[in-house]
């Protein structure tokens, strides 16, 4: 009896471990693009996470920052997934996009998990270019 109860545990357990694996992550970064692209900011809102929610607010002020200081975000042309990296208790993931002049930016995803198996962004940071000069 035991031993049905540990494996139906595990069994219940394995999609949720799954699902908080780090490689889901530009799956959630992509579906909050393409809710941004539709101008479906309700949508790009249910990615954030409480503390994002809680600093803007509504889905309306959250889509109006995101147009104000993101438009690469807003209306990427391309979008490239870099590397991930630990740090406490966040993922941060560089995403590299390209936007509609073709101007390439760096950013930086602060991923969390949403303690439903998922992840949920908790900020976006552009990322320096490096100083190329001799």
């Amino acid at each position: 009896m035991r031993f049905i109860i540990l494996s139906l545990t595990l069994l219940l357990a394995a999609p949720v471990a799954q699902a908080q694996e780090p490689s889901a992550i530009p799956d959630v970064i992509g579906q909050q693009l393409e809710a941004f692209e539709a101008d479906d900011f309700a949508r790009a809102f249910t990615f954030a996470s409480p503390m994002i929610k809680g600093y803007f607010r509504t889905p309306e002020n959250f889509g109006a920052m995101v147009q104000e200081g993101y438009p690469m975000v807003h209306r990427p042309g391309s979008v490239t997934f870099g590397t991930q990296r630990s740090e406490g208790g966040s993922i941060y993931q560089s995403v590299t996009i390209r936007d509609a002049e073709g101007r390439y930016h760096a950013l930086e995803y602060e991923m969390i998990p949403d303690g439903a198996g998922g992840w949920l962004i908790d900020g976006v940071s552009f990322v320096p270019a490096p100083d190329v000069s001799a």
